[in-house]
């Protein structure tokens, strides 16, 4: 089995806020994530996929293809939106969280790859930050 990684890259606003809670408790929670004014990320997104390399092309997956099915499916909906209003694929109520977004992409993005299987996606909000998703 091969893993392959394509890192691609957006930025996007969100807001953590529990609406249920004071301001004070969202505060002592979020921190400043919780900003009513939003706040945003340059974040950095990594999709490794698994398989075979096909025996002619000694491709996993074309590279380029990999590429424009995440642009598609995934960056073109969140490049420059607010992650709480704008996105169709994130459920309306759930927090934008990093660890809440890569459920999300994967999700999104699984069942359109072929001839290789999504293995994780690795999303960093900051440089110091990042979640990673198996699928389970």
């Amino acid at each position: 089995m091969v893993y392959l990684t394509r890192i691609e890259r957006f930025n996007a606003a969100h807001k953590l806020f529990v609406p249920a809670w004071s301001e004070e408790k969202n505060k002592e929670v979020f921190g400043k994530c919780a900003n009513k004014n939003w706040h945003g990320h340059n974040y950095k997104l990594h999709v490794t996929v698994k398989g075979k390399p096909d025996p002619v092309t000694g491709f996993v997956i074309d590279v380029k293809v990999l590429s424009q099915l995440i642009k598609d499916v995934i960056i073109e909906k969140v490049d420059h939106s607010n992650l709480n209003l704008d996105v169709d694929f994130i459920p309306k109520g759930i927090l934008p969280t990093t660890e809440n977004l890569i459920i999300a992409f994967w999700k999104e993005l699984s069942p359109k790859l072929n001839n290789c299987e999504l293995h994780s996606i690795k999303l960093y909000e900051t440089e110091n930050i990042y979640a990673e998703y198996f699928g389970e």
